[in-house]
């Protein structure tokens, strides 16, 4: 089992960057960065509601399970 991050697609849709979005959610560049890269071990719901927000997704737009058999 794996959770795929999606963030930088998320991103890329919405034409933000990095900092815009830490600003935006209030946690530091490099820990949204920690997120995009897919090596973030957890979320908070928190954190993730505030993305979810700002971004005007859903979480499933962010997150995606990917099965490790593919």
């Amino acid at each position: 089992m794996a959770i795929r991050v999606n963030l930088d697609v998320m991103l890329a849709k919405r034409k933000m960057g990095v900092n815009e979005l830490a600003d935006a959610i209030g946690i530091t560049p490099a820990n949204v960065s920690v997120l995009k890269n897919g090596r973030a071990k957890a979320i908070r719901f928190s954190t993730l509601d505030a993305i979810c927000s700002v971004l005007d997704c859903q979480p499933g737009d962010v997150l995606e399970w990917v099965d490790d058999a593919d």
